[in-house]
């Protein structure tokens, strides 16, 4: 079999960009009836919004790329799903609306997320912040830009002064112990922030809005562009105690904070189950 060539990668994240503007305007231009549905929980929303977003970003990729893979969040896996099964082969996750429950309740945080995979490294990334506007890109090695300006991360050292974003399960149980564990990393960082939007949230390390980030259970769509954007306005990315992305909590922050914070979740037990030991003062 013929291999498939390698893209380019500036041409990857201009396709990504173009969609995610595209979605975006579908976005705002809010029906009257958001027609909102649940999906593993009662919390856990997904609107019409959301699939149509979808639809228009995985057809507009398709319509370019048509032996590429995508990986969606609302309708999984289209076409071989296979990651590296082609040298050059190009995998994509695509998060249409990343915040749906902002969304829903009108809150302005939410995004479109799109990212290109090649060989098992994301190459490309985007986050539109549909609401302000702004639209977050990345390539490999390339850089990371917010409207065309260079990002890069805050150099915060300190715990005590680190403004530390995360998120929440929509599962009541694992809600309930990452309260706990929340309880003990609050009185040591700055303040915690709760946006509602992971996309966003990686994006604002980059930007130097927050210091670090942490949140349990992302899923590659959540994670993949704005992970891309952290590292290459110079943060560092990963999962605590190394486990693979899902199973554990994610994380970003710039390098000087980044084992500090981890040492802080890790004694919380974050990740695990209620029931904490207590830190020492």
């Amino acid at each position: 079999m013929t291999d498939v060539p390698v893209p380019d990668v500036e041409d990857l994240l201009d396709l990504a960009v173009r969609l995610a503007e595209r979605a975006a305007t579908l976005i705002r231009d809010r029906p009257d009836d958001l027609g909102a549905d649940t999906k593993a929980t009662p919390t856990d929303a997904v609107t019409v919004t959301d699939r149509a977003s979808e639809r228009l970003i995985v057809a507009g990729i398709l319509s370019e790329r048509p032996r590429d893979t995508i990986v969606a969040e609302e309708s999984g896996i289209t076409g071989d799903g296979a990651p590296g099964s082609a040298p050059g082969g190009v995998r994509w996750y695509v998060d249409p609306l990343d915040g749906t429950v902002n969304y829903l309740y009108d809150l302005p945080q939410y995004a479109v997320s799109i990212a290109a995979e090649v060989d098992g490294a994301v190459v490309a990334g985007v986050v539109l912040d549909v609401a302000k506007g702004d639209i977050y890109t990345a390539t490999l090695g390339g850089g990371a830009y917010c409207n065309g300006q260079p990002l890069r991360c805050r150099d915060e050292t300190a715990l005590a002064t680190a403004l530390v974003a995360t998120g929440f399960s929509y599962d009541a149980e694992r809600r309930a112990a990452q309260a706990e564990s929340l309880r003990h990393v609050l009185p040591r960082v700055r303040d915690i922030r709760r946006m509602g939007a992971a996309a966003l949230d990686l994006c604002a390390v980059a930007a130097g809005h927050v210091d670090g980030y942490f949140e349990e259970r992302l899923k590659p769509w959540d994670w993949a562009a704005g992970a891309l954007i952290a590292r290459e306005a110079g943060a560092r990315t990963g999962t605590l105690g190394g486990g693979p992305l899902g199973s554990s909590v994610a994380m970003a922050a710039n390098p000087s904070l980044y084992e500090v914070l981890e040492e802080l979740l890790t004694t919380a037990g974050a990740g695990g189950q209620a029931g904490f030991p207590p830190l020492a003062p």
